[in-house]
Protein backbone atom coordinates (compact mmCIF):
# COMPACT_ATOMS: atom_id res chain seq x y z
CA UNK A 1 0.00 0.00 0.00
CA UNK A 2 1.21 3.49 -0.90
CA UNK A 3 -0.15 6.79 0.42
CA UNK A 4 0.53 10.02 -1.50
CA UNK A 5 -0.21 13.58 -0.47
CA UNK A 6 1.02 17.16 -0.88
CA UNK A 7 1.75 19.38 2.10
CA UNK A 8 3.54 22.71 2.48
CA UNK A 9 5.11 22.43 -0.99
CA UNK A 10 6.30 18.82 -0.61
CA UNK A 11 5.19 15.81 -2.65
CA UNK A 12 5.27 12.99 -0.12
CA UNK A 13 4.94 9.26 -0.74
CA UNK A 14 4.63 6.82 2.15
CA UNK A 15 5.12 3.11 1.57
CA UNK A 16 2.87 1.84 4.34
CA UNK A 17 4.23 -1.66 4.89
CA UNK A 18 7.94 -0.82 4.83
CA UNK A 19 7.60 2.61 6.43
CA UNK A 20 9.80 4.12 3.71
CA UNK A 21 9.09 7.77 2.94
CA UNK A 22 10.00 9.52 -0.29
CA UNK A 23 9.89 13.21 -1.15
CA UNK A 24 9.62 13.32 -4.94
CA UNK A 25 9.26 15.69 -7.88
CA UNK A 26 6.00 16.17 -9.78
CA UNK A 27 6.67 13.65 -12.51
CA UNK A 28 7.62 10.88 -10.06
CA UNK A 29 4.58 11.69 -7.93
CA UNK A 30 2.26 11.26 -10.90
CA UNK A 31 4.03 8.12 -12.13
CA UNK A 32 3.66 6.52 -8.69
CA UNK A 33 -0.06 7.27 -8.67
CA UNK A 34 -0.46 5.29 -11.92
CA UNK A 35 2.20 2.65 -11.40
CA UNK A 36 0.23 -0.29 -10.01
CA UNK A 37 -2.65 -0.19 -12.47
CA UNK A 38 -0.83 0.72 -15.71
CA UNK A 39 2.06 -0.39 -17.90
CA UNK A 40 5.03 1.81 -18.63
CA UNK A 41 3.67 2.59 -22.08
CA UNK A 42 0.25 3.50 -20.70
CA UNK A 43 1.79 5.84 -18.14
CA UNK A 44 3.90 7.56 -20.80
CA UNK A 45 0.79 8.05 -22.92
CA UNK A 46 -1.17 9.39 -19.94
CA UNK A 47 1.46 11.93 -18.85
CA UNK A 48 3.16 12.94 -22.12
CA UNK A 49 1.24 16.21 -22.33
CA UNK A 50 2.59 17.25 -18.90
CA UNK A 51 6.19 16.02 -18.96
CA UNK A 52 8.92 15.01 -21.37
CA UNK A 53 8.84 11.36 -22.39
CA UNK A 54 12.39 10.80 -21.17
CA UNK A 55 11.49 12.19 -17.74
CA UNK A 56 8.49 9.89 -17.45
CA UNK A 57 10.50 6.81 -18.43
CA UNK A 58 13.32 7.72 -16.06
CA UNK A 59 10.85 8.21 -13.20
CA UNK A 60 9.19 4.88 -13.99
CA UNK A 61 12.53 3.06 -13.91
CA UNK A 62 13.37 4.65 -10.56
CA UNK A 63 10.03 3.55 -9.13
CA UNK A 64 10.68 0.00 -10.33
CA UNK A 65 14.07 0.05 -8.59
CA UNK A 66 12.45 1.20 -5.36
CA UNK A 67 9.87 -1.56 -5.63
CA UNK A 68 12.61 -4.18 -6.09
CA UNK A 69 14.43 -2.71 -3.10
CA UNK A 70 11.21 -3.08 -1.04
CA UNK A 71 10.87 0.64 -0.50
CA UNK A 72 7.70 1.06 -2.57
CA UNK A 73 4.63 -1.15 -3.07
CA UNK A 74 5.94 -3.66 -0.57
CA UNK A 75 3.70 -6.56 0.51
CA UNK A 76 2.23 -6.74 3.99
CA UNK A 77 4.40 -9.14 5.95
CA UNK A 78 2.80 -8.40 9.31
CA UNK A 79 -0.54 -10.07 8.67
CA UNK A 80 1.16 -13.49 8.59
CA UNK A 81 2.62 -12.66 11.99
CA UNK A 82 -0.76 -12.11 13.59
CA UNK A 83 -1.40 -15.72 14.71
CA UNK A 84 1.94 -15.77 16.50
CA UNK A 85 1.18 -12.29 17.83
CA UNK A 86 -2.08 -13.42 19.45
CA UNK A 87 -0.31 -16.32 21.14
CA UNK A 88 2.54 -14.21 22.51
CA UNK A 89 3.18 -14.30 26.23
CA UNK A 90 2.41 -10.96 27.81
CA UNK A 91 3.46 -9.55 31.15
CA UNK A 92 2.22 -6.54 33.08
CA UNK A 93 4.70 -3.72 32.72
CA UNK A 94 2.76 -0.57 33.59
CA UNK A 95 0.13 0.56 36.08
CA UNK A 96 -1.99 3.69 36.24
CA UNK A 97 -2.53 4.21 39.98
CA UNK A 98 -5.69 6.18 40.72
CA UNK A 99 -4.16 7.68 43.79
CA UNK A 100 -7.17 9.99 44.27
CA UNK A 101 -10.74 9.68 43.05
CA UNK A 102 -11.26 13.31 43.88
CA UNK A 103 -10.37 16.63 42.29
CA UNK A 104 -10.19 20.33 43.13
CA UNK A 105 -11.29 21.39 39.63
CA UNK A 106 -14.55 20.84 37.75
CA UNK A 107 -13.42 20.44 34.14
CA UNK A 108 -16.42 20.41 31.82
CA UNK A 109 -15.18 17.53 29.64
CA UNK A 110 -13.87 15.31 32.45
CA UNK A 111 -14.62 11.64 31.73
CA UNK A 112 -13.84 10.93 35.39
CA UNK A 113 -16.75 13.06 36.68
CA UNK A 114 -14.54 15.37 38.76
CA UNK A 115 -12.50 12.38 39.86
CA UNK A 116 -15.31 10.09 40.98
CA UNK A 117 -15.27 7.70 37.97
CA UNK A 118 -18.98 6.85 38.19
CA UNK A 119 -18.49 5.84 41.79
CA UNK A 120 -17.46 7.43 45.05
CA UNK A 121 -14.78 9.86 46.12
CA UNK A 122 -11.84 8.05 47.67
CA UNK A 123 -8.12 8.27 48.27
CA UNK A 124 -5.84 5.28 47.75
CA UNK A 125 -4.30 4.01 50.95
CA UNK A 126 -0.63 3.15 51.25
CA UNK A 127 -1.59 -0.50 51.79
CA UNK A 128 -3.51 -0.70 48.50
CA UNK A 129 -0.75 1.10 46.63
CA UNK A 130 1.86 -1.22 48.11
CA UNK A 131 -0.20 -4.24 47.03
CA UNK A 132 -0.41 -2.74 43.54
CA UNK A 133 3.36 -2.45 43.27
CA UNK A 134 3.73 -6.00 44.57
CA UNK A 135 1.23 -7.16 41.93
CA UNK A 136 3.21 -5.39 39.21
CA UNK A 137 6.50 -6.94 40.30
CA UNK A 138 4.96 -10.40 40.58
CA UNK A 139 3.35 -10.21 37.14
CA UNK A 140 6.18 -8.53 35.24
CA UNK A 141 8.12 -11.71 34.49
CA UNK A 142 11.71 -11.06 33.47
CA UNK A 143 10.97 -7.49 32.39
CA UNK A 144 13.17 -5.14 34.38
CA UNK A 145 11.82 -1.67 33.48
CA UNK A 146 8.36 -0.98 34.91
CA UNK A 147 6.17 2.13 34.75
CA UNK A 148 3.80 3.58 37.32
CA UNK A 149 1.74 6.71 36.68
CA UNK A 150 0.24 8.52 39.65
CA UNK A 151 -3.12 9.63 38.31
CA UNK A 152 -6.48 10.90 39.46
CA UNK A 153 -8.66 12.86 39.89
CA UNK A 154 -5.85 14.94 41.24
CA UNK A 155 -2.98 12.91 42.78
CA UNK A 156 -1.51 15.80 44.75
CA UNK A 157 -4.58 15.57 47.01
CA UNK A 158 -2.95 12.38 48.31
CA UNK A 159 0.69 13.24 47.85
CA UNK A 160 2.05 11.74 51.06
CA UNK A 161 0.94 8.33 49.81
CA UNK A 162 2.64 9.08 46.47
CA UNK A 163 5.88 9.77 48.34
CA UNK A 164 5.54 6.67 50.49
CA UNK A 165 4.88 4.45 47.48
CA UNK A 166 7.88 5.81 45.61
CA UNK A 167 10.03 5.04 48.62
CA UNK A 168 8.62 1.51 48.78
CA UNK A 169 9.18 1.05 45.05
CA UNK A 170 12.82 2.11 45.32
CA UNK A 171 13.33 -0.44 48.09
CA UNK A 172 11.79 -3.20 45.95
CA UNK A 173 13.94 -2.32 42.94
CA UNK A 174 17.04 -3.59 44.71
CA UNK A 175 15.36 -6.75 45.99
CA UNK A 176 13.78 -7.83 42.68
CA UNK A 177 16.21 -6.31 40.16
CA UNK A 178 13.55 -3.98 38.78
CA UNK A 179 13.66 -0.35 37.72
CA UNK A 180 10.60 1.84 38.32
CA UNK A 181 9.84 4.76 36.06
CA UNK A 182 7.40 6.91 38.01
CA UNK A 183 5.30 9.62 36.36
CA UNK A 184 2.79 12.15 37.63
CA UNK A 185 -0.25 13.83 36.05
CA UNK A 186 -1.43 16.99 37.80
CA UNK A 187 -3.64 20.03 37.32
CA UNK A 188 -1.07 22.11 39.21
CA UNK A 189 -3.38 23.73 41.75
CA UNK A 190 -1.46 22.32 44.72
CA UNK A 191 2.01 22.44 43.19
CA UNK A 192 4.52 23.91 45.61
CA UNK A 193 8.27 23.83 46.07
CA UNK A 194 8.19 20.56 48.04
CA UNK A 195 6.17 18.73 45.38
CA UNK A 196 8.36 20.13 42.61
CA UNK A 197 11.53 19.10 44.42
CA UNK A 198 10.25 15.59 45.01
CA UNK A 199 9.00 15.24 41.43
CA UNK A 200 12.31 16.45 40.02
CA UNK A 201 14.10 13.81 42.04
CA UNK A 202 11.75 10.86 41.47
CA UNK A 203 9.42 11.44 38.49
CA UNK A 204 10.73 10.50 35.05
CA UNK A 205 7.98 12.53 33.43
CA UNK A 206 5.30 14.95 34.61
CA UNK A 207 2.12 15.90 32.75
CA UNK A 208 0.85 19.41 33.53
CA UNK A 209 -2.77 19.98 32.52
CA UNK A 210 -3.64 23.29 30.86
CA UNK A 211 -5.78 23.97 27.79
CA UNK A 212 -3.98 27.00 26.35
CA UNK A 213 -5.17 30.61 26.24
CA UNK A 214 -6.59 32.01 29.46
CA UNK A 215 -10.17 32.30 28.16
CA UNK A 216 -10.10 28.76 26.75
CA UNK A 217 -8.58 27.20 29.85
CA UNK A 218 -10.78 29.05 32.31
CA UNK A 219 -13.99 28.12 30.49
CA UNK A 220 -13.20 24.39 30.35
CA UNK A 221 -11.08 23.97 33.51
CA UNK A 222 -12.70 26.03 36.29
CA UNK A 223 -12.73 25.51 40.02
CA UNK A 224 -15.97 24.16 41.43
CA UNK A 225 -17.00 27.69 42.31
CA UNK A 226 -16.69 28.69 38.66
CA UNK A 227 -13.52 30.80 38.85
CA UNK A 228 -10.75 30.07 36.35
CA UNK A 229 -7.56 28.16 37.09
CA UNK A 230 -5.19 29.76 34.52
CA UNK A 231 -3.72 32.48 36.76
CA UNK A 232 -3.15 29.96 39.56
CA UNK A 233 -1.32 27.33 37.53
CA UNK A 234 0.66 29.18 34.83
CA UNK A 235 3.35 30.66 37.12
CA UNK A 236 3.79 27.27 38.79
CA UNK A 237 3.99 25.42 35.49
CA UNK A 238 6.56 27.84 34.09
CA UNK A 239 8.70 27.50 37.22
CA UNK A 240 8.33 23.71 37.18
CA UNK A 241 9.20 23.34 33.48
CA UNK A 242 12.28 25.51 33.92
CA UNK A 243 13.32 23.52 36.98
CA UNK A 244 13.31 20.41 34.74
CA UNK A 245 15.40 22.23 32.12
CA UNK A 246 12.41 22.13 29.76
CA UNK A 247 12.68 18.34 29.48
CA UNK A 248 10.81 15.29 30.78
CA UNK A 249 7.42 16.95 31.09
CA UNK A 250 4.44 17.95 28.96
CA UNK A 251 1.94 20.73 29.25
CA UNK A 252 -1.10 18.84 28.07
CA UNK A 253 -4.31 20.43 26.90
CA UNK A 254 -7.60 19.39 25.36
CA UNK A 255 -9.27 21.30 22.55
CA UNK A 256 -13.02 21.16 21.95
CA UNK A 257 -15.70 22.45 19.57
CA UNK A 258 -15.41 25.76 21.44
CA UNK A 259 -11.79 26.36 20.34
CA UNK A 260 -11.43 24.83 16.89
CA UNK A 261 -8.63 27.37 16.33
CA UNK A 262 -6.55 25.27 18.72
CA UNK A 263 -3.24 26.02 16.98
CA UNK A 264 -3.45 29.39 18.75
CA UNK A 265 -3.52 27.54 22.07
CA UNK A 266 -0.47 25.47 21.13
CA UNK A 267 1.42 28.59 20.07
CA UNK A 268 0.26 30.45 23.17
CA UNK A 269 1.84 27.76 25.31
CA UNK A 270 4.99 27.89 23.20
CA UNK A 271 5.12 31.67 23.57
CA UNK A 272 4.91 31.24 27.34
CA UNK A 273 8.20 29.35 27.05
CA UNK A 274 7.03 25.74 27.20
CA UNK A 275 9.06 23.42 24.96
CA UNK A 276 7.10 20.16 25.42
CA UNK A 277 3.47 20.56 24.39
CA UNK A 278 0.54 18.23 23.81
CA UNK A 279 -2.90 19.58 22.91
CA UNK A 280 -5.35 16.84 21.97
CA UNK A 281 -8.94 16.67 20.67
CA UNK A 282 -11.68 16.02 23.20
CA UNK A 283 -13.47 12.70 22.86
CA UNK A 284 -17.16 13.18 23.58
CA UNK A 285 -20.58 12.18 22.34
CA UNK A 286 -22.31 14.51 19.87
CA UNK A 287 -24.88 15.36 22.51
CA UNK A 288 -22.16 17.27 24.39
CA UNK A 289 -21.96 20.87 23.23
CA UNK A 290 -18.16 20.78 23.28
CA UNK A 291 -17.81 17.59 21.19
CA UNK A 292 -15.77 17.54 17.97
CA UNK A 293 -18.04 16.83 15.01
CA UNK A 294 -17.38 15.62 11.48
CA UNK A 295 -18.23 19.07 10.11
CA UNK A 296 -15.39 20.49 12.26
CA UNK A 297 -12.76 18.37 10.49
CA UNK A 298 -11.90 20.70 7.56
CA UNK A 299 -11.09 23.54 9.94
CA UNK A 300 -9.09 21.24 12.21
CA UNK A 301 -7.10 19.94 9.24
CA UNK A 302 -6.20 23.55 8.40
CA UNK A 303 -5.18 24.14 12.00
CA UNK A 304 -2.79 21.17 11.95
CA UNK A 305 -1.34 22.36 8.64
CA UNK A 306 -0.84 25.88 10.02
CA UNK A 307 0.77 24.53 13.17
CA UNK A 308 3.15 22.26 11.24
CA UNK A 309 4.23 25.08 8.92
CA UNK A 310 4.76 27.41 11.88
CA UNK A 311 6.87 24.79 13.65
CA UNK A 312 9.09 24.53 10.57
CA UNK A 313 9.40 28.31 10.48
CA UNK A 314 10.29 28.54 14.16
CA UNK A 315 12.85 25.78 13.76
CA UNK A 316 14.64 27.86 11.15
CA UNK A 317 14.69 30.72 13.66
CA UNK A 318 16.11 28.49 16.39
CA UNK A 319 12.92 28.72 18.42
CA UNK A 320 11.85 25.06 18.42
CA UNK A 321 9.28 23.33 20.57
CA UNK A 322 7.98 19.77 20.49
CA UNK A 323 4.36 18.96 19.76
CA UNK A 324 3.55 15.46 20.99
CA UNK A 325 1.34 14.40 18.09
CA UNK A 326 3.93 15.42 15.51
CA UNK A 327 6.70 13.37 17.11
CA UNK A 328 7.36 10.35 14.88
CA UNK A 329 10.47 8.18 14.81
CA UNK A 330 10.91 7.31 11.13
CA UNK A 331 14.11 5.33 11.59
CA UNK A 332 13.44 3.18 14.66
CA UNK A 333 10.11 3.53 16.36
CA UNK A 334 8.05 0.93 18.23
CA UNK A 335 8.54 -2.81 17.85
CA UNK A 336 6.17 -4.84 15.68
CA UNK A 337 3.97 -5.87 18.62
CA UNK A 338 3.57 -2.24 19.66
CA UNK A 339 2.75 -1.16 16.11
CA UNK A 340 0.05 -3.82 15.91
CA UNK A 341 -1.56 -3.47 19.33
CA UNK A 342 -0.81 0.02 20.65
CA UNK A 343 -0.79 0.88 24.35
CA UNK A 344 -1.26 -2.67 25.65
CA UNK A 345 -4.34 -1.80 27.69
CA UNK A 346 -5.94 -4.79 29.37
CA UNK A 347 -2.80 -6.89 29.13
CA UNK A 348 0.48 -5.03 29.68
CA UNK A 349 -1.05 -1.83 31.04
CA UNK A 350 -3.73 -1.73 33.77
CA UNK A 351 -5.48 0.86 35.90
CA UNK A 352 -5.88 0.46 39.67
CA UNK A 353 -8.72 2.10 41.63
CA UNK A 354 -8.22 3.51 45.15
CA UNK A 355 -9.59 0.24 46.57
CA UNK A 356 -7.40 -1.96 44.38
CA UNK A 357 -9.67 -3.07 41.54
CA UNK A 358 -8.02 -3.66 38.16
CA UNK A 359 -9.37 -2.31 34.87
CA UNK A 360 -7.93 -2.33 31.32
CA UNK A 361 -7.16 1.41 31.52
CA UNK A 362 -8.32 4.56 33.28
CA UNK A 363 -11.12 5.14 30.74
CA UNK A 364 -12.80 1.83 31.63
CA UNK A 365 -12.73 2.42 35.38
CA UNK A 366 -16.23 2.26 36.84
CA UNK A 367 -17.62 0.02 34.09
CA UNK A 368 -18.10 -3.27 35.93
CA UNK A 369 -18.15 -5.23 32.67
CA UNK A 370 -14.42 -4.53 32.41
CA UNK A 371 -13.48 -5.32 36.01
CA UNK A 372 -10.49 -7.67 35.64
CA UNK A 373 -9.78 -8.48 39.28
CA UNK A 374 -7.88 -6.78 42.08
CA UNK A 375 -4.33 -6.29 43.23
CA UNK A 376 -4.50 -8.88 46.01
CA UNK A 377 -6.09 -11.75 44.07
CA UNK A 378 -4.83 -10.87 40.60
CA UNK A 379 -6.68 -11.05 37.29
CA UNK A 380 -9.84 -13.16 37.51
CA UNK A 381 -11.68 -12.06 34.37
CA UNK A 382 -9.34 -13.71 31.87
CA UNK A 383 -11.96 -13.53 29.12
CA UNK A 384 -11.78 -9.74 29.02
CA UNK A 385 -7.98 -9.86 29.21
CA UNK A 386 -7.85 -12.26 26.26
CA UNK A 387 -10.22 -10.03 24.30
CA UNK A 388 -7.80 -7.13 24.73
CA UNK A 389 -4.88 -9.38 23.89
CA UNK A 390 -6.47 -10.10 20.52
CA UNK A 391 -7.16 -6.43 19.82
CA UNK A 392 -4.91 -5.28 16.96
CA UNK A 393 -4.98 -3.50 13.61
CA UNK A 394 -5.92 -6.69 11.77
CA UNK A 395 -8.86 -7.35 14.08
CA UNK A 396 -10.32 -3.99 13.03
CA UNK A 397 -11.79 -4.05 9.54
CA UNK A 398 -11.53 -0.28 9.13
CA UNK A 399 -7.79 -0.35 9.86
CA UNK A 400 -6.88 -2.77 7.09
CA UNK A 401 -7.04 -0.14 4.36
CA UNK A 402 -5.71 2.77 6.42
CA UNK A 403 -2.24 4.17 5.71
CA UNK A 404 -1.78 5.32 9.33
CA UNK A 405 -2.46 1.98 10.99
CA UNK A 406 1.14 1.31 12.01
CA UNK A 407 1.42 4.78 13.56
CA UNK A 408 -1.78 4.75 15.66
CA UNK A 409 -1.80 0.95 16.14
CA UNK A 410 -5.55 0.80 15.67
CA UNK A 411 -6.45 3.67 17.94
CA UNK A 412 -7.98 3.68 21.41
CA UNK A 413 -9.96 0.65 22.59
CA UNK A 414 -11.96 2.79 25.02
CA UNK A 415 -13.00 5.20 22.27
CA UNK A 416 -14.07 2.26 20.13
CA UNK A 417 -16.16 0.84 22.95
CA UNK A 418 -17.74 4.17 23.86
CA UNK A 419 -18.84 4.86 20.28
CA UNK A 420 -19.59 1.36 18.99
CA UNK A 421 -20.06 -0.91 22.00
CA UNK A 422 -16.97 -3.08 21.41
CA UNK A 423 -13.22 -2.61 21.33
CA UNK A 424 -12.52 -3.83 17.78
CA UNK A 425 -13.88 -0.82 15.96
CA UNK A 426 -12.59 2.73 15.59
CA UNK A 427 -13.63 6.25 16.56
CA UNK A 428 -13.96 7.77 13.09
CA UNK A 429 -13.43 11.43 13.98
CA UNK A 430 -10.31 10.49 15.92
CA UNK A 431 -9.07 8.46 12.95
CA UNK A 432 -9.37 11.38 10.56
CA UNK A 433 -7.46 13.64 12.93
CA UNK A 434 -4.78 11.01 13.48
CA UNK A 435 -4.24 10.62 9.73
CA UNK A 436 -3.83 14.37 9.38
CA UNK A 437 -1.34 14.47 12.25
CA UNK A 438 0.73 11.69 10.67
CA UNK A 439 0.83 13.60 7.37
CA UNK A 440 1.95 16.79 9.11
CA UNK A 441 4.56 14.97 11.17
CA UNK A 442 6.09 13.43 8.08
CA UNK A 443 6.08 16.80 6.31
CA UNK A 444 8.01 18.33 9.20
CA UNK A 445 10.59 15.57 8.95
CA UNK A 446 10.86 16.20 5.21
CA UNK A 447 11.32 19.93 5.75
CA UNK A 448 14.02 19.43 8.37
CA UNK A 449 15.83 16.92 6.13
CA UNK A 450 15.58 19.36 3.22
CA UNK A 451 17.14 22.04 5.37
CA UNK A 452 20.22 19.90 6.09
CA UNK A 453 20.77 18.84 2.45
Amino acid sequence: MVHQYKNNGYNIVLDVNSGAIHVVDDVSYDVISLFEAHTKEEIVAELKNQYKEEEIKEAYDEVEELKEAKELFTPDEYEDYITEFKQRKTVVKALCLHIAHDCNLACRYCFAEEGEYHGRRALMSYEVGKAALDFLIANSGSRRNLEVDFFGGEPTLNFQVVKDLVKYGREQEKIHNKNFRFTLTTNGVLLDDDIMEFANKEMSNVVLSIDGRKEVNDYMRPFRGGQGSYDVIVPKFKKFADSRNQNNYYVRGTFTHHNLDFSKDVLHLADLGFKQISVEPVVAQETDDYAIRKEDLPQLFEEYDKLAAEMVRRHKEGNDFNFFHFMIDLEGGPCVAKRLSGCGSGTEYLAVTPWGDLYPCHQFVGNEKFLLGNVTEGIKNTEIRDEFKSCNVYAKEKCKSCFARFYCSGGCAANSYNFHGHINDVYEVGCELEKKRVECAIMIKAALADETN
